[in-house]
């Protein structure tokens, strides 16, 4: 038998016996549960592989694992909370008008959410424009204007807007020289043409303070909320079930497969699967080694290199003429 053919065979069942005894990582526990202070479960994750491929890369965590934030195409914005029950994110832009800034108007910019996600701003959110030019954006009270012009009514700021006089948490702070009114822009590239004409611009939301008297129960507050899907599967249910091991739904980095990330492993069902080998999933999830690991790759190397040292010693002496005797590759 030639060199060449035995350091083939030597190889193939090497690289065979790591594959088989190299242990399926699990990444359950490389899912941190939390931000700062913000609980992080499912749809979303703050570490690839985890939650849903929905939100992949979606959101960010920074600062020592104190600061959460929403990447969007207008940036990255801090996000103050999230709620499970009443699926939404509420969200600070740092470029919009605050009650400190008064009439000293910053310049700004809009903030947007890319449509093919499956995220939505809400229309909870109320838009507040400030010293809009009255040449090119309609500032006039709503109810007037809408019976004057009903087929207008929507393409109108609203003076006479309860936020514009009752600015939350703000008090009389702006003086006669401001001007103020309430638009909900339909797209972004609207809100956008209204900055154009506006000098800035504030997001106010209704939050639900659980008094339960119907509209009078809705607390002002700024921010923005963004709205969310959350995809339910049966997959994950089973996954996350306690009585079947309670583990955390994940995907596959690479094909965004469903997975179970279990403690002991990852697996394409439940972790107390009885079938739980069958389904055992070598799936590529971040931060963890799903192929050769880096001690069988280095004994891979180590084992080469001895054979070929072994190999090389017995080869016969030819005068430098290779032959096939004596070629090793």
């Amino acid at each position: 038998m030639s060199p060449l053919h035995t350091y083939s065979m030597f190889f193939t069942v090497l690289i065979t016996i790591l594959l088989q005894s190299s242990p399926t990582s699990s990444q359950s526990h490389l899912c941190r549960s939390s931000c700062g202070n913000i609980p992080i479960n499912y749809p979303f994750s703050i570490d690839d592989g985890c939650g849903s491929p929905y939100y992949r890369h979606m959101l960010i965590c920074s600062d020592n694992n104190t600061k959460l934030q929403l990447r969007t195409p207008s940036g990255k914005y801090p996000v103050k909370s999230i709620s499970y029950s009443d699926p939404h994110l509420l969200i600070s832009d740092p470029y919009m008008w605050k009650c400190q800034d008064r009439d000293n108007f910053r310049p700004t910019r809009s903030f947007s959410i890319d449509s093919s996600t499956h995220f939505t701003v809400s229309l909870q959110n109320d838009y507040l424009f400030f010293n809009c030019d009255p040449e090119k954006v309609i500032v006039e009270p709503k109810p007037l204007y809408c019976e004057r012009f009903p087929d207008r009514c929507d393409s109108s700021c609203d003076s006479s807007s309860y936020l514009c006089r009752h600015l939350p948490e703000c008090g009389p702070v702006l003086g006669s020289r401001v001007s103020c009114c309430s638009y909900y822009p339909k797209a972004t590239q609207s809100l956008r043409l209204m900055l154009q004409n506006c000098a800035t611009y504030t997001s106010v939301y209704w939050r639900s303070n659980g008094a339960g008297n119907g509209p009078y129960d809705q607390v002002a507050e700024y921010g923005i909320r963004v709205d969310y899907e959350f995809p339910v599967t049966m997959k994950c249910l089973l996954c996350q079930e306690t009585t079947k091991g309670g583990g955390v739904c994940g995907f596959d980095t690479r094909t965004q497969e469903f997975l179970c990330l279990c403690k002991h492993g990852n697996v394409t069902t439940y972790c107390k699967d009885p079938n739980f080998e069958k389904h055992k999933r070598i799936g590529a999830v971040a931060g963890t080694v799903t192929a050769v690991s880096s001690a069988g790759a280095i004994g891979v190397v180590g084992g080469i290199f001895w054979y070929l040292r072994k190999v090389r010693a017995k080869a016969p002496v030819t005068c430098g003429v290779e032959s096939n005797e004596n070629r090793i590759f």
